[in-house]
């Protein structure tokens, strides 16, 4: 059990955090917001990297694995020795730790670079290898930092069939701004923005806050609108110009269309 209540964390004037509260069950937890809502620094009060002004965070385990947004690793040693350095610093006995790594590598898809330098890697292998670390030594929270910033499609289904297989009994928070990253694996969404929690719940309760809110509409009538709304896409169909619009108010020259998770997660963002 993870739980964070009315935490504030600011830098100078601006607060990162401000009276954030949200509770983590067992289960993968997406946290979506722009960038500059609050989620980094949010994962790093959680694994003791910051420290809350106020509030509390309530954590029943001391295991935690952490993949930090920018993941640096040294360029000399290689991925096997890069893998050792974390086993000793995470105190995993020295006889446990080569099936340990060669474990969590093998997972990752990175077993054939295994002896091969750091500095030698691409973007996303060390963003594997990041991956890699953060679940060594079987954490009961993981947390995952734009996991999947520089992975090849690929490499984000083989990242979703590694949470599968490692979500039993854990914690796992994904922090993100890509909403397709989450909605087919994460049990629920927690939306930040400005530091603030703004709604917690399922990938079903997060689409339905965009329910009757999307409409397809001709472009034409674009300076027509009135009221709070978006305008989330502009496509091209049979020679015509139309946006996607969302919008709390009925658009009586639009189309209703059903929404997605992503209209709900703007619709939340923007309070439409």
């Amino acid at each position: 059990m993870l739980i964070l209540k009315n935490c504030t964390k600011s830098f100078k004037k601006t607060k990162a955090l401000n009276d954030f509260s949200c509770e983590f069950k067992h289960g993968i937890y997406g946290l979506l917001g722009p960038n500059g809502s609050g989620k980094t620094t949010m994962m790093r009060c959680i694994c003791g990297l910051l420290s809350p002004e106020k509030g509390s965070i309530e954590c029943d385990c001391e295991n935690i694995g952490y993949l930090p947004q920018q993941f640096g690793a040294m360029k000399s040693l290689t991925v096997y020795e890069t893998m050792r350095y974390f086993a000793t610093l995470k105190k995993i006995p020295k006889s446990n730790q080569d099936n340990e790594i060669r474990y969590c590598i093998d997972l990752v898809n990175l077993s054939d670079k295994i002896k091969n330098k750091v500095g030698s890697l691409s973007g996303g292998m060390v963003r594997r290898l990041g991956i890699a670390q953060a679940i060594m030594g079987n954490p009961e929270i993981v947390l995952f930092d734009e996991p999947t910033a520089g992975l090849d499609p690929e490499e984000r289904v083989r990242f979703k069939s590694l949470l599968r297989k490692i979500k039993n009994d854990k914690t796992i928070i994904i922090s993100t701004h890509i909403v397709s990253d989450v909605k087919s694996i994460c049990d629920e969404i927690v939306i930040i923005n400005e530091g603030r929690n703004v709604v917690q719940g399922t990938c079903s309760d997060i689409t339905s806050i965009g329910n009757e809110k999307v409409f397809l509409l001709d472009e034409e009538y674009e300076n027509n609108l009135e009221g709070n709304y978006y305008v989330k896409d502009r496509i091209s169909k049979d020679n015509k110009n139309y946006i996607i619009v969302l919008s709390s108010n009925f658009i009586e020259q639009g189309v209703s269309i059903n929404a997605d998770i992503e209209d709900g997660y703007l619709c939340a963002l923007k309070d439409i």
